[in-house]
């Protein structure tokens, strides 16, 4: 298996663009996987720098229903004719962030729905997309509290409510070595998708952990760890409960988050950045 990173909010490459979001080319088993599609087409110019044609992808996997993993969707629309997007159906709906005056929207752009709605194959519940590929939603119960606490909100109803991610799907993907789970900011918490994995696959060594962990806070105009001590603490926990051999974290971990996190964790910990190249 390998993952290549087509996009991500930092980049060593001078050759290659960097934005806030996140765009993932797999390939396993054979087959080549678009997993998130970033927030606009910047992805598609570092996919054609990199020598990795979009129209070999047999199919994409949306992780979840925001701006900065969906926004390219157009511009992978056009540059390949024929994959499906396997997404959670709730990530067609409107997603927003912060409270009150800074509520804003986070969901997918409005142009990528209407045009290309025949693209997408909508998921209620867990899908096995091709062998040794498993879609799995969330299934722990109480994720709104998480939402609130985030200031993350689904609209609808009479007002927006707390976000309980049913829109995000986590990607597992089977190798030799043992599973590749993939969430691309983890706002359910990766303690929450650790149990999760576990609990459907059970005895099965989890190899690594590729994304973001939405630790990334600011304040005063600058990045912080929007986490706690005890937060990180339950999180390097949980890592090391389940075995994960190795973190693969970017995007919405943030510089802040990553630096306060890697002691926590030492050499398991390992910066996600653009055109990196993961082999397992």
């Amino acid at each position: 298996m390998q993952i290549t990173v087509l996009i991500e909010n930092t980049t060593r490459r001078t050759d290659l663009r960097a934005e806030h979001g996140l765009s993932l080319y797999i390939r396993h088993g054979g087959r080549t996987w678009l997993l998130d599609a970033g927030a606009s087409g910047a992805f598609t110019a570092n996919a054609a720098r990199l020598g990795l044609p979009l129209d070999a992808a047999e199919a994409g996997i949306l992780s979840h229903g925001h701006y900065d993993h969906g926004g390219g969707l157009a511009a992978f629309f056009a540059g390949n004719a024929h994959a499906p997007v396997y997404a959670m159906r709730a990530a067609g709906e409107r997603y927003l962030s912060g409270d009150g005056a800074a509520r804003h929207d986070i969901g997918l752009p409005d142009t990528v729905l209407p045009r290309y709605a025949g693209r997408f194959v909508w998921l209620d519940g867990e899908a096995a997309p091709a062998p040794g590929v498993t879609l799995l939603p969330h299934t722990t119960p109480g994720l709104a509290a998480v939402g609130a606490a985030k200031k993350l909100y689904r609209a609808g109803g009479d007002k927006p409510q707390p976000d309980d991610f049913r829109h995000e799907l986590t990607a597992v993907f089977a190798t030799g070595a043992g599973l590749v789970v993939v969430n691309s900011c983890s706002h359910a918490g990766l303690p929450v998708i650790l149990e999760e994995v576990a609990a459907r696959f059970p005895g099965r060594p989890i190899r690594a952990f590729v994304g973001g962990l939405h630790m990334r806070g600011q304040r005063d105009g600058r990045e912080v760890c929007a986490f706690t001590a005890a937060q990180m603490q339950a999180l390097a926990d949980a890592v090391r409960r389940h075995g994960v051999q190795a973190v693969y974290t970017g995007h919405c971990t943030g510089c802040a988050g990553y630096a306060a996190l890697e002691p926590l964790l030492g050499g398991v910990m390992h910066p996600l950045s653009t055109g990196d190249v993961l082999a397992f």
